[in-house]
């Protein structure tokens, strides 16, 4: 092939994405609860080791390209819109006005708004630092995003605590610093109630993200465990307000099983929100873009999702690659990665109904003939061992769904 004029390069991208086929329509993408976060699509390709390979875009062009994708909710950070110095002044109002009059020009709404309380260094000995000032500093932040949610309709508020750890050992009193961290959340539910109760709104699900490895050495609260034992630990003064955002690759990372992380959010009754995205274990968190790495992993995720009526919002938490253009980012990388999860939704709606995984998930559970003597080891042992085969051929069964095996889909050479 020849080389690839500049001026045809975009129309090769274009074409090739419509020869893959297999896309929805923005009108059938906007039937699921799926969010478009600011950060995710004005992301410019920047990294610890990487300079910037996109240049930057502003809330109008993002909620104007999700819109048209079909993307019908948007997600923010505070400071992803709203510069630092603005923040609960004049200029903050005129900019939220204006996000409200993009979002009702494209059709879209705000769904969730998050704080940022990782970047800017006065966090760098976390939200709950030990300067008074410092944590006096997180109430507002944090409240002020209550403020801003309310404005612009969203029903969530999401929470990373960020550098809520330590990098070198004694430096911190534990038990104090998550003390200061519930006074935050604490804060910002009181204003929460405050703001909903003179708006005749329902108030905020808050939601705990939890993120293993970055980018203190050691973190205070790592994993959706932890902030689960953290939510009913007694520190919290309405606990009943603050459930879970887990993401998928933060599960992940650590070399857990996403799947049995949203399992035990959802006994819990603290499954609010869902950042969906794909990446490696015990790696860097690279966000790259949801069923590109482990589809079959993400449609067992989505197979207990549905099958315990989760309703909430699966919010688009990832990175287009550095190796993306921009024009590539709402060409590719967005529409592409709403039809993977719609498949794969609907695949699990398949996996939920298919007759053979019914069959063989119902044998397992009503087990062998009853041993003569109820205690007896071995003869349970024997009753139940050709049972146990079941579970090869459920996984089996998955990956035929997937692939497409079971509706005929093989390959003869």
């Amino acid at each position: 092939m020849p080389p690839i004029p500049e001026s045809q390069q975009q129309a090769l991208v274009s074409r090739l994405m419509q020869a893959c086929g297999g896309s929805y329509s923005p009108e059938t993408r906007r039937k699921y609860f799926i969010s478009g976060p600011q950060w995710a699509a004005a992301y410019q390709g920047q990294a610890l080791f990487h300079a910037p390979t996109r240049p930057p875009l502003g809330f109008e062009s993002v909620i104007h390209h999700l819109g048209e994708i079909g993307i019908g909710w948007w997600t923010t950070h505070d400071t992803d819109v709203i510069p630092t110095e603005a923040l609960g002044t004049d200029r903050q109002a005129e900019i939220v006005a204006g996000i409200r009059q993009a979002l009702a020009d494209n059709g879209v709404q705000c769904s969730m708004v998050t704080t940022e309380t990782f970047y800017h260094a006065v966090w760098a000995a976390s939200p709950a630092a030990e300067a008074p000032e410092v944590r006096e500093y997180a109430k507002f932040r944090v409240c002020n995003t209550v403020d801003v949610g309310h404005e612009l309709g969203a029903s969530f508020a999401v929470y990373w605590p960020g550098t809520l750890g330590y990098y070198v050992q004694g430096a911190i009193e534990e038990t104090n610093t998550l003390r200061w961290y519930a006074d935050a959340l604490n804060a910002a539910c009181e204003r929460d109630i405050e703001v909903a109760g003179q708006r005749g709104r329902p108030t905020l699900k808050h939601c705990l993200e939890a993120k293993p490895f970055e980018p203190q050495a050691e973190i205070l609260l790592p994993t959706s465990d932890a902030m689960l034992a953290f939510i009913a630990s007694g520190l919290l003064t309405h606990p009943d307000m603050v459930g879970l955002n887990p993401e998928y690759l933060h599960e992940l990372m650590w070399g857990a099983a996403p799947r049995a992380a949203l399992a035990r959010a959802l006994l819990a009754g603290k499954l609010f929100h869902f950042d969906i995205n794909d990446g490696y274990r015990l790696k860097h968190d690279v966000d790259i873009g949801v069923g590109l790495v482990n589809p079959l992993d993400w449609l067992n995720v989505l197979v207990l999702l549905r099958s315990h009526g989760y309703q909430g919002p699966f919010n688009l938490d990832f990175k287009p690659p550095r190796t993306t253009s921009q024009f590539g980012v709402f060409e590719v990388s967005f529409p592409t990665a709403v039809d993977r999860f719609i498949t794969l939704w609907e695949m699990a709606g398949e996996v939920i109904a298919d007759p053979i995984v019914n069959e063989a998930t119902a044998a397992l559970k009503a087990g062998g003939p009853p041993a003569a003597a109820a205690h007896d080891a071995d003869a349970i042992t024997r009753a139940n061992r050709e049972l146990l085969t079941l579970h090869e051929l459920i996984a089996h069964r998955l990956v035929q769904i997937l692939i497409g095996q079971h509706r005929g889909r093989v390959f003869t050479g």
